[in-house]
């Protein structure tokens, strides 16, 4: 099965793991390190190659590698021994953990000297990544995946100096994180403009795979705006064929000028190693983060509140459009800036600052660049007619997602699933909001509902735009339903409203 692979790595014996989804170093770090004297001061250039030279790189390489730094971490967690745990409770933690010869085997962790049964123990443990200073002062920018979760973080640049680094800030969402180390006069590579690139053009990935310090690899940009891959929230990437593994996390992607336009945080591998797939976050996306986590130590976004999904041609038939491009809105949250502004339930949004709206994950990307309490324009279609509505951007807040991008298209047949009324215990088990609708409570395999998409604990809305609020209201609306026409169904799945639009 092939894998996306966020890549860091503890040492170069751990390659034999590489198959992990998350590809984080395993060896113990126990040692620390003392930071070092500043050196001279080292401008970054700008370079004007365009095309390969008959000496390859070499200045764009002499540039850049003495500003990607290593980044060593060394990381302690508390985890109980499982002596004294009851036997049921024992046998379903060794299934999970790898049986008796795993942690929670009969010997644990535990040490001659360590804890008792049931007591908490300190494992340590660390990873490898990559870094690039990008301010003289000593400000580095990561992968969050390479620094999540340390006690020490130790920063080593290329001329052996090493600094104890101080994490500024992180943001798992789009995974990236700033490290300040106290230095000055430190080399930089310079900022890129990333919106510039374009396919087939030659990108240079610098980093330090398997702990291979300041390593060069050359490719082209294979693609841009990869998004739906399942790495991050907010997708955005650089697609490149330059190699790309384990500890390359963090590292810089340079044009041919020696400019930042990517940090390098995925792969796409069977194997867990290189595979000609690599992803990396434009600095049209990293540039913002970084500053905002350097200025306010967070990630300030703009927020709509509503959760969007994409539009496929049945359900833009269903709500009587042409094309499939746009945006539906699926839900509106409760006071947001969208409810506000009167943005309804099975509006689609088409336009925004004048800008048209593809998909879902667009508007997801123009939204979270907006800034925090500017008036846009969002053109809808409501009902068949074109509507212009002002909405004045709100920050989003901590535990709320800007939009979530769902798809849902099937062949849908009542005939199969079974629904039950919805009360106050089960919606609250659920995580829906409300006790208006009826939840699935069984569904036929091979049946039209599950092909559709329907699953056990989705709770059944509107059927046709037609409230849907007990079971006799269902039975009722569905009875009326000609074969071969076509159906949109409103659902709520663990508190997110989705359209399927299917056929009867």
């Amino acid at each position: 099965m092939r894998q996306l692979v966020r890549q860091t790595i503890g040492s170069a014996i751990a390659v034999a793991a590489l198959s992990a989804l998350l590809i984080w170093g395993g060896q113990s770090l126990s040692s620390s390190h003392a930071s070092s004297p500043a050196a001279t001061t080292a401008v970054p250039v700008a370079l004007t190659m365009s095309t390969a030279p008959s000496n390859g790189f070499t200045e764009v390489a002499k540039a850049v590698t003495p500003a990607v730094v290593n980044i060593t971490t060394v990381t302690v967690e508390k985890v109980s021994d499982s002596r004294g745990v009851p036997d049921e409770l024992r046998e379903r933690m060794e299934e999970f953990f790898g049986g008796p010869g795993g942690p929670f085997g009969p010997r644990g962790f535990r040490g001659p000297q360590g804890p008792g049964p049931g007591e908490p123990r300190e494992h340590r443990g660390g990873g490898q990544g990559s870094g690039v200073i990008v301010s003289p002062d000593g400000y580095i920018l990561t992968n969050n995946h390479v620094i999540e979760g340390a006690r020490t973080v130790t920063i080593t640049l290329p001329d052996k100096r090493e600094f104890t680094g101080t994490i500024v800030g992180a943001d798992p969402k789009t995974d990236l994180a700033v490290v300040k180390v106290d230095g000055q006069n430190l080399p930089t590579v310079s900022w890129g403009d990333a919106s510039k690139l374009q396919v087939g053009e030659y990108v240079l990935a610098v980093g330090n795979p398997f702990g291979l310090n300041s390593t060069v690899t050359l490719g082209i940009v294979s693609a841009l705006g990869r998004g739906r891959m399942g790495i991050t929230q907010y997708e955005d990437f650089i697609q490149t064929d330059a190699a790309i593994n384990p500890g390359n996390s963090g590292g810089a992607l340079v044009n041919t000028k020696g400019e930042l336009v990517g940090i390098n945080t995925a792969i796409f591998s069977q194997t867990g190693g290189y595979q000609g797939v690599g992803f990396a976050v434009p600095t049209s996306m990293s540039k913002p983060i970084y500053e905002s986590l350097v200025k306010n130590g967070k990630v300030v976004r703009g927020f709509l509140g509503v959760s969007i999904q994409d539009l496929n041609q049945d359900l833009a038939k269903s709500f009587g459009i042409k094309g499939a491009k746009g945006a539906l809105v699926s839900d509106v949250k409760d006071e947001s800036p969208a409810g506000q502004a009167g943005l309804k339930q099975g509006d689609i949004i088409t336009a925004y600052q004048g800008s048209p709206v593809e998909d879902a994950v667009a508007l997801q990307r123009q939204v979270t660049k907006t800034a925090v309490g500017t008036k846009v324009t969002v053109r809808v279609i409501r009902d068949g007619h074109e509507k212009d509505l002002t909405v004045t951007i709100g920050e989003q807040p901590d535990t709320t997602k800007v939009a979530k991008a769902e798809t849902g298209e099937a062949d849908y047949a009542f005939a199969g699933v079974a629904v039950q009324d919805l009360n106050r215990d089960t919606a609250k088990e659920l995580g829906v909001k409300g006790k208006v609708g009826v939840v699935v409570t069984a569904v036929e395999p091979d049946s039209g509902a599950e092909k559709a998409g329907v699953m056990r604990g989705d709770v059944i809305r509107e059927i046709n735009r037609q409230p849907v609020k007990s079971v006799k209201e269902f039975e009722k609306v569905s009875s009326g339903l000609k074969k071969g026409e076509n159906v949109l169904i409103l659902i709520d799945r663990r508190g997110n409203a989705l359209f399927l639009s299917a056929k009867v």
